[in-house]
């Protein structure tokens, strides 16, 4: 008896359903969920560079001595200090001091060794030549490239589940067809034997028979195992602990929308484009930030004194200052021309890049497009096959029967029909493949499904 294909217990899942799975589950995904997280958070700390910095500061200081100041230090210190000298001698001798006695009597101490001061201090730019609006522009721009980039994610794996989901359908079909030919192939076989029996044919038609049979069982073997991988590759992706079994069949719509459709929403909508126009918008703001490095800084500050030890030198110091600071840059080494120059260049690269991109993507969707409606006509076409091969096997089998034919001709016409029926089968994959590709490059990937539920056939 033929050996039937058994399908594992599994999960029966639509592609709709496939599809949410994955949207909700897939790694790739999950990644670029996180980099737009990221890109969030870096634009939400750029707008930070808008308000002022404020601080607290404390200083300990030891010192290898305290600072003192006396008065032969101050007469030191002018140019009359030699002609002044004689008038401290004579105060001092007035009040019977010596000159280092006198000294040592007015000296002030102006700082201890140890020293211990804390303070607060303020700044805030008003005026940076546009760097801060450039560095939101930029932040802004990654974040654009970010969401782009997981759109373009959605889609690549939008794609990616169409081939897993209906290769696994494609497999069992091919299956079907091969358990079929198998079954055919053993009965022609049992025919075969009540023919050698009863002297209608030769020994030879038999074993033709029997090994087209053997064949045939080999080739389901093979059907099977190749549809356990793919199986086995929509389970993983699916991230199911149990088989998934899909629950669509192929299919093929009579009609489709018109190219200049898919041409003009995929141009308008393809995320790659829109990772592109982000750079760009990146690129410009580079621009602007190296404009600004020629411009003045010009910033408010102040600073105000918390605690500060008790002496001299602290009380020659203001508690607190407030100003405005002004920085034009001169000279620099941090190439600001040559960054300016590479900005602009990136500019125009990535002009040529969108061009090349809009190019290539009209290519892409006129040769989806084609092979789309190459696979409808392909299918159509070959359904006279399926019928003269559906008929062929009829007669082979009675013309056999009657001995007007060979085994080989019962063979070679299973093996036609079963060879129309995969052809078939496998336009109709490539006609569900190509299609949702052209509605994922295109950002519809909604309408594929609705597209999918209202086939002509299946």
């Amino acid at each position: 008896m033929t050996a039937a294909f058994c399908s594992p217990a599994g999960t029966t899942v639509s592609y709709a359903e496939a599809w949410q799975q994955v949207s909700a589950k897939n790694d790739t995904l999950a990644a670029a969920r996180a980099n737009v997280e990221q890109a969030k958070y870096k634009r939400d700390a750029a707008k930070d560079l808008y308000f002022p910095e404020v601080g607290i500061s404390a200083t300990y200081l030891y010192l290898d001595d305290q600072i003192t100041l006396s008065p032969e230090d101050i007469l030191e210190s002018t140019p009359a200090g030699d002609q002044l000298a004689p008038i401290i001698a004579g105060l001092a001798t007035s009040y019977g001091l010596s000159v280092t006695e006198l000294n040592s009597g007015l000296t002030s101490t102006i700082a201890e060794r140890e020293n211990l001061t804390s303070s607060i201090r303020a700044q805030w730019p008003i005026y940076t030549g546009g760097r801060i609006d450039a560095a939101q522009d930029i932040a802004l721009g990654k974040l654009g490239e970010a969401n782009h980039e997981l759109e373009k994610k959605l889609e690549e794996q939008f794609d990616y589940l169409a081939r897993s989901y209906f290769g696994v359908v494609l497999a069992k079909r091919v299956l079907d067809t091969k358990v079929y030919v198998e079954t055919g192939l053993k009965k022609h076989r049992d025919n075969a034997i009540l023919l050698e029996k009863k002297g209608q044919i030769a020994r030879v038609e038999r074993l033709q028979a029997d090994a087209s049979h053997v064949r045939a069982t080999v080739d389901r073997h093979k059907a099977e195992r190749e549809l356990e991988i793919a199986r086995l590759a929509l389970t993983r992706l699916l991230k199911s602990s149990r088989p998934v079994i899909p629950s669509d069949a192929l299919f093929i719509n009579d009609t489709m929308p018109p190219l200049a459709t898919f041409l003009d929403k995929t141009l308008a909508y393809y995320p790659g484009l829109g990772v592109l126009e982000s750079k760009k918008e990146q690129a410009t703001g580079l621009i602007a930030v190296e404009k600004g490095k020629y411009l003045p800084t010009v910033a408010v500050f102040g600073n105000y004194i918390l605690y500060e030890k008790d002496d001299l030198a602290t009380k020659l110091v203001p508690d607190w200052i407030v100003g405005v600071g002004l920085s034009i840059p001169l000279f620099d080494r941090s190439g600001r021309s040559g960054n300016l120059a590479a900005a602009k260049s990136m500019v125009k690269q990535i002009d040529a890049l969108q061009l090349q991109a809009q190019s290539d993507l009209s290519v892409l969707v006129e040769k989806s497009y084609h092979q789309t409606k190459q696979a409808i006509e392909e299918y159509k076409g070959l359904e006279s096959s399926l019928i003269l091969a559906e008929e062929t096997v009829e007669l082979r089998v009675k013309a056999f029967n009657q001995g007007l034919s060979t085994s080989l001709d019962v063979v070679d016409a299973e093996l036609f029909r079963a060879d129309i029926k995969t052809q078939r089968a496998v336009a109709a994959y490539k006609y569900v493949v190509t299609l949702a590709k052209l509605y994922a490059i295109s950002g519809q990937l909604d309408s594929f499904l609705l597209y999918q539920n209202r086939t002509e056939v299946r």
